[in-house]
Order: C-alpha cells, then structure tokens, then sequence
C-alpha cells in the first residue's frame, strides 16, 4: 500500500488543528480585506480558493457576495466545510495537481503557503498549470507564500510548544532546498507520534519561472498582509498576483 504524502496524513489529522490553533485569524482576515480592496473583483465574478482547508476564508470571500468554489485535498477538511456551503458558496475535494472547471474562475487565490508542498518539481509545475487552466484569459491569480530569504535567516532550529495536554517538539532545517519541519510529541495514549512538513524553499524568481511556463505573468509582489512593497531579506511573506 502506497504511503499518504505527508500533507495528506498530517492536514488530515486532528493534531494540525491543535497545534495551529493560536494562529491570528484577525490578521488573516484583514489581509483578504486589503487584498480584495486592490483586487476591486465585482459581485457575483467566480472566485476559487484552492487549498481552502475548512473553509473560513472562502466563508469570508462569499459574504462579498462572490460565486466562491473552495477545494482541497484533505475529506475531512472539506466535511467540516460543506456545513458552510451556500447558493453562492460550494465544496469539493480535490488534487491541486490536476484541473477543476477550465477557463470558468476570474480570481483563484492559493493563501497561507499551501504551495510547495511536493518532493518533484514537476508536480510543482503540473498544480500551476492547473490553477492557470481554471482561469478566464485575463483571469487573477494570488499566490501567498513564506518569503525564503527571510524564513532561512530566522530559522530556530528547535523548539518546545505546549498545547493543553500536548508538548509538541519542533525541529526545523533546510533541506533539499526544501524547508523541512519535524513534530514529535505523545499522543492522549501516551504514544509517540511524528509528522512531518515539507515545504519547497522556493525564491521569487523560481515562482516566475514556473508560472511563466504555466502561461501566467506576474504583475505585482506584496511583502505582508498589509500589502507594503516586497523586501527580499526583509518581508515576512511574498504575495504574488499573477494574470492569465
């Protein structure tokens, strides 16, 4: 039996929630109010957010009263979304890699680094030429992405989170130009349980040249959530808006 790559096993897990769940949702929201502010997409364009995870920010993009498909890859993710599902807001499963509705969408948003997350570059290459296949010549896409320069310079090696019950020991490292996290911690039956993240440490430069391939040309760069300029060494993240 084929083993689950390593997004599937530990997305799918209810330990990503535990871990993750100081994460500042106030912040993210605010970014997809700035970044719908300098986007202006009319009422009722299609909208899809690949990697939707459980839904809450393609919720958000519905409430302005967008036509919002969310898609993902995790089953459970999506369960939890489908409560949320509305006229104009709907849920499906499904592999970034390959194409959903072809030429349909006029915005694709892919937020919170949920990129990178392949071991060949080739499957890097097939999900950007899926994103560019669901959008409408002249279509938008927003890529949101850790700012590699930035992220290898503050990398902590080790460190300890405790969450309730729980004591997660975090390694990091890069490796394979890829930046690797290692979780380990005990789970309520006292067992020992690994997860692991792999995200691909990939520059600006590198997005161009993949998604130019894919037939998509970048537009503009945004260094944070607040949408100031982007600073190689400097931005906490890297905020790309590509066109078809």
């Amino acid at each position: 039996m084929q083993q689950a790559d390593w997004f599937e096993s530990w997305f799918g897990s209810p330990y990503y929630k535990i871990l993750y769940q100081h994460r500042d949702e106030q912040e993210a929201q605010a970014f997809i109010e700035n970044l719908l502010q300098y986007l202006q997409p009319p009422a009722g364009c299609c909208v899809v957010d690949i990697a939707c995870g459980d839904g809450r920010y393609a919720v958000q993009l519905a409430e302005h009263n967008y036509d919002v498909t969310g898609i993902d890859l995790s089953h459970l993710s999506i369960e939890h979304a489908k409560a949320n599902e509305t006229d104009n807001l709907h849920f499906f499963v499904h592999d970034m890699r390959f194409p959903f509705y072809i030429n349909y969408f006029d915005y694709a948003f892919n937020f919170f680094t949920s990129f990178g997350y392949f071991a060949h570059d080739r499957d890097h290459l097939m999900a950007a030429k899926a994103f560019a296949a669901g959008l409408k010549k002249d279509g938008t896409l927003v890529v949101d992405y850790l700012n590699r320069e930035q992220v290898i310079a503050n990398l902590v090696p080790s460190a300890t989170v405790v969450r309730g019950s729980y004591t997660f020991n975090i390694t990091k490292r890069l490796e394979r130009n890829h930046i690797i996290k290692d979780i380990n911690f005990l789970d309520a039956d006292n067992k020992p349980r690994h997860y692991c993240e792999s995200v691909a440490a990939f520059s600006l430069q590198d997005f161009e040249e993949i998604f130019q391939k894919a037939g998509l040309t970048l537009q503009a760069t945004f260094g944070d959530y607040q949408l100031n300029s982007y600073d190689a060494q400097q931005s906490p993240r890297m905020i790309m808006i590509y066109k078809k």
